[in-house]
């Protein structure tokens, strides 16, 4: 689909990361000679070694195979988060290859395919995985693109020759959703963050407005009743509403209890009735009712949508359900701005209200921690006890002054609340008197949620 004819071999900086190896098995399902560098081996970086990537760990320019080092047949690909000194980055762009971000081979995608994208503080990877699973199970079908690896298909990326369509998570992080054209996307949420990018709100809130100004004409923007953000679209694009209770795409007749949510769909083309969430937390309601709109767009019929809803299994890290007895609950959540955890939270003690509810959170950022501390404490706040783990640096250096315990210091009077360090967790599984816990954060506290789930399962 790359206008590429030349390019035999693909390496990429940072292969490792959720959204570069959604591109990494598009191009080795197309053949081509797959490679590149990671910081730290993880299950996924085995996954794609065993499906034929060659990937290593060593920033060495030595370490590149020789079928990378042919500029007139080799394209690069990095991710943002790569420092602009990294070694094999400077190495490629000092000898004349053609070298792109990630964003931009999407952008070229949803140039030759009907991008079909979905961007937002939070909820884009559930939603834009909720689409997915929506058309591939549909008549339309459709590749995709995503942030997460869904349930359904072990993956985060579906390829099919037939669909003219794509999935795609759009990510604002670094403006990266500046090179996308979408044909129709849903912005789910404006609320400020990476502020170390943009500054300031009003910036972060005009990077989305521009993003509006690249959906095509005759295409379509759907955007979520609560966003801050005023669209700016060319003339010919339709724009929507959306969410639980309003707008031009929303739900009806809500029944939730025995575990299940159920819902009719309203839209602009009639009522689809008896929607039933295959992971049934509240905060799914929005995220579905997104989808919906962007598979009925697309074509999908009532009964498709239904159908996919359904059969839905959710995304790995969003509300995952690790433990799930009348004893013990346990879930991990990739929740790392407080606005998500606040939802998150509240989905919780709407199944779970007469439960002593407990979080292990990893603070993701130095910046985002200084510039969201109040907000973190008060998203926590609403839970009955915390353990606050370091800050997770992932790019970043220190900045003094900064810690966890700017959070800590600011929950609400009464809490119960723990400054821990990350090898204290199995203890606290095996110890603690919470009825549900969840795991919170994007950092590397994912790496101790195989053996906190072992423990709470024997637990429970």
């Amino acid at each position: 689909m790359l206008n590429k004819e030349n390019i035999q071999s693909v390496y990429f900086i940072g292969a490792g990361g959720i959204g570069m190896s959604a591109l990494l098995r598009y191009f080795l399902a197309k053949g081509l000679q797959v490679g590149g560098y990671d910081k730290t081996p993880s299950p996924l970086t085995e996954r794609l070694i065993d499906e034929g990537a060659q990937i290593h760990f060593e920033e060495s320019v030595e370490r590149i195979p020789a079928c990378f080092r042919e500029k007139e047949t080799t394209l690069v690909v990095y991710t943002p988060a790569i420092p602009a000194e990294h070694a094999e980055l400077q190495y490629f762009l000092q000898n004349g290859f053609e070298v792109m971000k990630r964003a931009q081979v999407l952008g070229l995608l949803t140039d030759q395919l009907r991008g079909l994208c979905v961007a937002g503080t939070h909820g884009k990877t559930t939603t834009s995985t909720m689409a997915a699973h929506i058309l591939h199970q549909s008549h339309i079908g459709c590749n995709a693109f995503l942030g997460g690896i869904s349930k359904n298909y072990g993956t985060n990326y579906l390829l099919s020759d037939q669909s003219s369509y794509v999935v795609i998570e759009a990510d604002e992080f670094d403006r990266s959703f500046h090179w996308l054209h979408p044909w129709a996307t849903v912005i789910t949420a404006t609320d400020p963050d990476h502020l170390d990018i943009y500054g300031t709100k009003e910036a972060y809130l005009e990077s989305f407005a521009h993003y509006t100004s690249l959906i095509r004409p005759g295409g379509s923007l759907i955007q979520h009743t609560d966003l801050e953000m005023q669209p700016r679209v060319q003339t010919g694009v339709n724009v929507y509403s959306y969410s639980r209770d309003k707008g031009d795409f929303h739900a009806e007749n809500v029944r939730i209890g025995g575990g299940e949510i159920v819902f009719d769909f309203v839209s602009p083309n009639g009522v689809v009735r008896d929607v039933q969430l295959g992971v049934p937390v509240s905060i799914n309601i929005d995220n579905g009712i997104a989808a919906m709109a962007l598979a009925q767009l697309a074509g999908a019929t009532d009964e498709e949508l239904r159908e996919g809803m359904r059969t839905f299994a959710g995304v790995d890290r969003r509300f995952d359900f690790k433990v799930k007895t009348p004893r013990m609950v346990f879930l991990s959540d990739y929740g790392h701005h407080p606005k998500e955890i606040e939802q998150s939270v509240r989905s919780i003690r709407e199944l779970y209200a007469d439960k002593h509810i407990a979080a292990i959170f990893q603070p993701h950022l130095y910046t985002r921690t200084r510039d969201f501390y109040r907000e973190f404490a008060d998203a926590l706040s609403l839970l009955d006890e915390v353990y606050l783990c370091d800050i997770y640096p992932a790019r970043e250096q220190p900045i003094p002054g900064v810690t966890s315990q700017l959070i800590y210091d600011n929950l609400r009077p009464g809490i119960v609340k723990h400054l821990v360090g990350k090898e204290q967790l199995p203890d606290i599984a095996r110890t603690g008197t919470f009825d549900v816990l969840i795991s919170l954060g994007a950092g590397d506290i994912e790496d101790y949620v195989p053996e906190l789930t072992r423990i709470l399962s024997e637990r429970s």
